[in-house]
């Protein structure tokens, strides 16, 4: 009787599931609503939800079976329909199953829908919807990665996506790579740890595409001791995961050192040495802590290996290179890292080398795992994954601005070799853009204005914001003044009001106007869903900014070059000039606004004009170093012929293609 109440009344008359008219004459008020994309709980709030979505006019459902099973009620059916959006969404007829689970009073107590795949939406005007999922707080799966040359302000973003989730993981690189987080007034570095570590009740997982070093993530552990005690219990490192030695640091070291004048600008963290012996086959892994007697072994053999290839003297060696074979040879790296004092670490012979790691063994015997099986099994459980990107899209070993460029694939495709995942796992990529471009290290800069030494010409623009004076880390020259209707070199200003000095290695970032070309071809390889742009405050003072729209060669000016093209070889990269657009600046101090709406208009109108340019929504922006100021944004992009659109101008991979409502 009540299977026919349901299937008959209820889903065939009323349509419920397009309409939202639920009857509690047997729907219990608690009862539980559960979908692939959703969970609700109370008829109230599902009515509610339903009754928001689809136009019962242009939608239909037909019921195709209805069975009792053990249990309870389920129906199968086919529905589909219009949205009710202003650009009106078509949604392809779907076929699903819905369980009903009865409680003891006769009512229905849950409701599990069941669909042989998402919804696709067709006829759109604007194919993706602004929602939450696309800002990454309702994403089952969230990735976050940087969309520049790194130090875009990641670690921010993470921060607060990772208060609401129960795993945050990292996929690749190593202590090259640093966050900077401002919690409660207080700064925490990271460089190996996940950010998830501010989140005492979300567990952290250091993948197998992650190189690390462990004294370094000993220190970083021991720096949250007084925040959370138990830190350690929240970290999980995947048995693939690569060990990097202090042989690999001093390896870097030289081999930088050989390249003069041709030096790539690595951090001499050791992460292009390790992930080489990872590709040679001579490393170590994590799951060889777990057999230490092999592990000491082959740990020996590559040492030996190490001082073989790289301990001798050459006839044109540095004074640098001297010291560092002679440490290698020794296998003295605190003589290596420190060689007055010896404080930063290290270790004075294989000996100490060997005792040192048979107790981070023992230490971390428990947090070393099959990452594969720990990912999956948080999923399964139908746990709220987060994962970040280390360095950034430009710095990736195959689509970045190669050589100058990391050793690991920073895209969106290392988050399924670094974790375990498929690529169907993903529910949401954001790019994360600084307001302006900066970056570390050698290589051509399409839009640089200021270089590490700060000897370029720089832009000059009127300084109409309101004064300052701030502190200039290693400068000469005294604190940095701003003054009302001065005229500033728009570069030294981005550098020392953005603070552009790098977490990782101290050194001055160069800085540029935002490259939009840059970023579209970083969009086309990630397949953005939504951007973070950060910094923005950085720019409040310049009476006008400019945004590089596209690019065009020396040769032949009048011709702009493909949207999205990024030249693969740097000889054609340093052949680029950039198509400037000009927008007007703003005076107001924005660092304490908390809602998008205060914003100043033109601040606004800068964000709104990246969103169509890109076209690509933005979702967040920083106005600031604190969580509150990240500011929401949920504005859709309006076309010239006002239509709107909130998706990218760029093909999206087939599982990502469409639209999931």
């Amino acid at each position: 009787m009540l299977a026919h109440f349901i299937t008959a009344s209820c889903l065939c008359k009323g349509k419920y599931i397009l309409t939202g008219n639920l009857t509690t004459a047997i729907f219990a008020n608690d009862c539980r609503f559960v979908d692939p994309n959703n969970a609700v709980t109370g008829l109230a709030q599902y009515r509610q939800a339903l009754a928001l979505l689809f136009d019962p006019s242009e939608s239909f459902l037909n019921l195709e079976d209805v069975s009792v099973v053990d249990g309870g009620i389920q129906a199968k059916y086919v529905a589909g329909g219009t949205l009710k959006l202003p650009w009106r969404p078509r949604i392809e007829p779907w076929s699903g199953s819905i369980q009903y689970t009865l409680t003891s009073d006769g009512l229905i107590g849950s409701q599990a829908t069941f669909r042989r795949r998402s919804f696709m939406a067709t006829k759109l005007k604007g194919i993706k919807v602004l929602d939450r999922s696309i800002s990454g707080e309702d994403s089952r799966f969230c990735v976050v990665l940087g969309a520049q040359w790194g130090d875009e302000g990641k670690g921010k973003l993470v921060d607060i996506l990772a208060q609401d989730v129960q795993l945050c993981a990292r996929f690749n690189g190593g202590a090259n790579a640093g966050h900077t987080l401002l919690v409660d007034g207080k700064k925490y570095a990271f460089h190996l740890l996940p950010c998830g570590m501010i989140n005492q009740a979300c567990k952290n997982l250091i993948g197998n595409g992650v190189v690390v070093h462990v004294p370094t993530l000993m220190r970083e552990l021991q720096e949250l001791k007084e925040f959370d005690p138990r830190a350690l219990e929240r970290v999980f490192i995947s048995t693939r995961a690569h060990i990097l030695f202090d042989s690999h640091q001093i390896i870097d070291g030289i081999l930088e050192a050989e390249q003069g004048t041709n030096s790539i600008g690595t951090t001499k963290r050791g992460i292009g040495p390790c992930y080489s012996a990872k590709a040679i086959r001579n490393g170590l892994r994590f799951g060889d802590l777990l057999h230490f007697e092999e592990f000491e072994r082959r740990l020996r053999e590559l040492i030996a290996w190490s001082q073989k290839r790289f301990g001798d003297p050459r006839e044109r060696d540095t004074p640098a290179q001297l010291q560092l074979r002679k440490a290698l040879r020794e296998y003295n790296t605190k003589y290596a890292f420190d060689p007055e004092e010896g404080k930063k670490g290290g270790v004075s012979n294989v000996e100490e080398e060997i005792a040192r790691y048979r107790q981070f063994a023992e230490l971390l015997r428990p947090q070393i795992v099959d990452s594969v099986t720990l990912i999956h099994e948080d999923i399964s459980r139908g746990y709220k994954v987060l994962v970040e990107g280390a360095n950034a899209a430009l710095l990736d070993i195959d689509f970045g601005t190669y050589p100058f460029v990391t050793s690991s694939n920073t895209t969106v495709g290392s988050v399924c070799t670094g974790l375990g995942v498929p690529p169907k796992q993903i529910d949401t990529v954001i790019g994360v853009v600084k307001a302006y471009t900066t970056r570390v290290g050698h290589g051509p800069f399409p839009t640089e204005l200021q270089n590490e030494a700060q000897t370029l010409d720089d832009h000059l623009e009127t300084y109409i914001g309101p004064a300052q004076s701030m502190a200039r880390k290693g400068h000469s020259s005294g604190p940095y003044e701003l003054k009302p209707d001065q005229q500033v070199r728009v570069g030294e200003m981005l550098q020392e009001v953005g603070h552009e000095y790098g977490t990782t290695t101290g050194r001055r970032r160069r800085c540029g106007w935002l490259d939009l070309a840059l970023v579209k071809y970083s969009a086309m390889v990630n397949g953005f869903d939504s951007i973070n742009l950060t910094k923005l405050d950085v720019l409040t003072g310049l009476r006008q900014i400019r945004i590089a729209i596209a690019y065009r060669n020396k040769q032949m000016t009048e011709v702009r070059l493909p949207p999205g093209y990024f030249p693969s070889h740097l000889e054609d990269l340093k052949e680029v000039v950039c198509e400037y657009e000009t927008m007007q600046g703003w005076s107001e101090d924005i660092s304490k606004v908390t809602d998008f709406a205060d914003l100043p208009t033109n601040a606004k109108k800068y964000v709104l004009r990246i969103q169509e340019l890109l076209g690509i929504p933005v979702s967040w922006v920083g106005v600031g170093p604190d969580r509150s100021s990240m500011l929401k944004v949920d504005i859709p992009i309006v076309r010239p012929d006002g239509s709107i659109s909130a998706s990218p101008n760029f093909p999206s991979s087939p599982m990502r293609g469409s639209p999931r409502i």
